[in-house]
């Protein structure tokens, strides 16, 4: 049993976990973490992203960077997407996850069958440079995020 001093009054309820249509969406990274793979062998650089634009906004997908891995064709493909995700946001010699976080970027989702039970489930295939149309001229907002401006 956990407290969970929750009042369901106050949250607005979710009410659609289908996948979202393949296609390229802005997105920030909201948190990251290390994780230990099921198996034992390894770890992985587990990023949720937030959509912060159109008709999905603040839908969450996930992304799972194996960069230790007994398998090098997986490490060199997971170390492959992580300096793509670099690339896109311009933090090139990142020390810590937590500077990738909320940088724009435009994700490349795709919708695949899961191999486990079938359903269809979203998968992140790429990432680029998010390209604004805000004047390089703006004023800035200091302590506002760029998508929140």
């Amino acid at each position: 049993m956990a407290n969970l001093n929750f009042n369901a009054n106050n949250v607005e309820a979710a009410t659609d976990f289908d996948p979202i249509p393949a296609g390229k969406y802005s997105a920030v990274i909201v948190d990251s973490e290390m994780k230990a793979a099921k198996n034992g062998n390894g770890s992985y650089l587990e990023l949720k992203f937030q959509i912060i634009e159109g008709e999905y906004k603040n839908r969450l997908l996930w992304a799972r960077l194996s960069l230790e891995n007994q398998n090098d064709t997986t490490v060199k493909i997971a170390k492959s997407q992580l300096a793509a995700i670099c690339q896109a946001i311009g933090v090139m010699v990142p020390k810590d996850s937590a500077e990738l976080h909320n940088m724009p970027m435009i994700i490349n989702v795709k919708v695949k069958k899961r191999s486990d039970n079938g359903e269809l489930a979203n998968e992140i295939k790429g990432y680029s440079k998010r390209e604004t149309s805000v004047s390089q001229n703006a004023p800035s907002q200091k302590g506002i995020a760029p998508w929140k401006r």
